[in-house]
């Protein structure tokens, strides 16, 4: 018999064992593995084993000297259950919001981690503790420096409600001149995240949406006022026109990498536009077409000298005013400030 034929069969087995597990109240002694499969003792047994690692509900009962199994709830509550993997990706991404500051967002997922433990039966819940705190253990986020988001939950709870309530919100919100703030009524679009919470909405009387800070807002408050999005406003659009989240008119970039850097260059994703096309002399060209050019002065300082900044000419004027002025403050002499 071909290998594949053999592989297909083992694993139709399987499969027909589990139903067959699942399906039985009583539960299948190793004696009746082997008779519905006509299969030894031995095979029987790595069977059991098999289909016992693939279904966290999997249980053992004691039948007076021998022993029954059987898949607890059917295999239902197989296909609804949770992996490991996936319990603690959960748990991963819940830490990495945490670290970002975006705690409120990282208590909901805690909640629904909560809720998905609870739900669970509690054999299947002690059979995957011990997997999931060592899984846990082993993965753990990379310190992120920059500034952290600081959004406290009742704002981002309201501007949520708000989102499907389709309402208005008024908020103060500070400006240079004003530090307490102006009173703003926005029509809410929806939030951005990034290293900061932004509110995307168009202030009444405006032509135009943009970006809100969450952490900025004062007495938010939803109003009796309709307000919703354009029907054909897509916000996976409008974050795209930027390189990060400021929004301004898109340019048209070229970047050409060092032969040094262009395997990292490859592999990093500067903009969902991005065509690449490695040249002749080993350098990488990515082009993209996105504003946000102070934001991509910020990042392509990372780079040192191993990117060239071909297109704009204001995007390269602006990199070459920027290191200017950090070599200038750099070249003062350390001050002897005594705290």
């Amino acid at each position: 018999m071909p290998t594949d034929t053999v592989r297909l069969e083992k694993a139709s087995n399987l499969l027909r064992l589990a139903i067959e597990l699942a399906g039985s109240a009583e539960g299948l002694s190793l004696e009746d593995i082997s008779q519905l499969f006509s299969v030894n003792r031995r095979t029987a047994e790595r069977m059991r084993d098999a289909v016992r690692d693939l279904f966290p509900t999997f249980e053992t009962l004691p039948d007076g000297k021998h022993k029954r199994f059987r898949i607890q709830g059917g295999m239902s509550s197989f296909l609804a259950a949770p992996t490991v993997s996936e319990l603690a990706e959960l748990d991963t991404v819940s830490k990495g919001l945490e670290q970002t500051g975006h705690r409120p967002r990282a208590a909901l997922l805690r909640a629904l981690q909560a809720k998905i433990a609870a739900s669970l039966r509690d054999g299947t819940r002690r059979m995957l503790a011990p997997d999931m705190e060592a899984l846990c253990r082993a993965e753990a986020i990379a310190r992120q420096v920059g500034p952290h988001a600081v959004t406290d939950a009742p704002t981002l709870q309201l501007l949520r409600e708000a989102l499907i309530a389709m309402k208005r919100v008024r908020f103060s919100y500070p400006l240079p001149d004003r530090p307490d703030g102006y009173i703003r009524t926005v029509i809410p679009y929806g939030l951005l995240f990034g290293r900061n919470a932004y509110l995307v909405g168009r202030e009444a009387g405006r032509q135009d949406a943009v970006l809100w800070r969450l952490d900025r807002m004062g007495d938010l408050q939803m109003t009796a006022q309709r307000g919703a999005p354009p029907e054909a406003f897509d916000l996976g659009a409008y974050a795209a026109r930027s390189f990060g989240t400021f929004q301004e008119e898109a340019v048209h970039v070229v970047l050409r990498f060092a032969p040094s850097a262009a395997e990292a260059a490859a592999r990093m994703l500067f903009h969902p536009s991005q065509a690449t096309r490695l040249l002749e002399d080993g350098r990488l060209e990515v082009s993209f077409t996105a504003g946000g050019q102070l934001e991509m002065v910020h990042h392509l300082f990372g780079w040192g000298s191993t990117v060239e900044i071909v297109e704009p000419p204001e995007l390269r004027t602006r990199m070459i005013s920027e290191l200017k002025a950090a070599l200038a403050g750099h070249q003062r002499p350390a001050s002897n400030h005594v705290g």
